[in-house]
């Protein structure tokens, strides 16, 4: 058996990580100031804490302050600027 060392950029990656909160990173990335909210629907408390656990993570990567809010009657969140 040979081992060789090669650089990292020569390895070519395939497969790209998927999450099923790309869509709501991608919106967050386009709220504005004063402008529209995201409404994000949640079937149970655990998949609440894991939606704001993604917020709470995009504040700290692109230091923005994005807020939320539950409305607990229809089981969404609401974020915003």
């Amino acid at each position: 058996m040979k081992i060789k060392l090669v650089p990292r950029n020569n390895v070519k990656i395939s497969r790209r990580s998927r999450s099923k909160y790309d869509h709501l990173k991608s919106a967050m990335l386009k709220l504005e100031p004063n402008g529209d909210a995201i409404r994000v629907e949640y079937s149970n408390q655990k998949e609440l804490n894991s939606i704001r656990n993604i917020a709470y993570t995009f504040n700290k990567e692109t230091g923005k302050k994005i807020k939320s809010t539950t409305d607990s009657n229809e089981l969404s969140v609401f974020f915003f600027l």
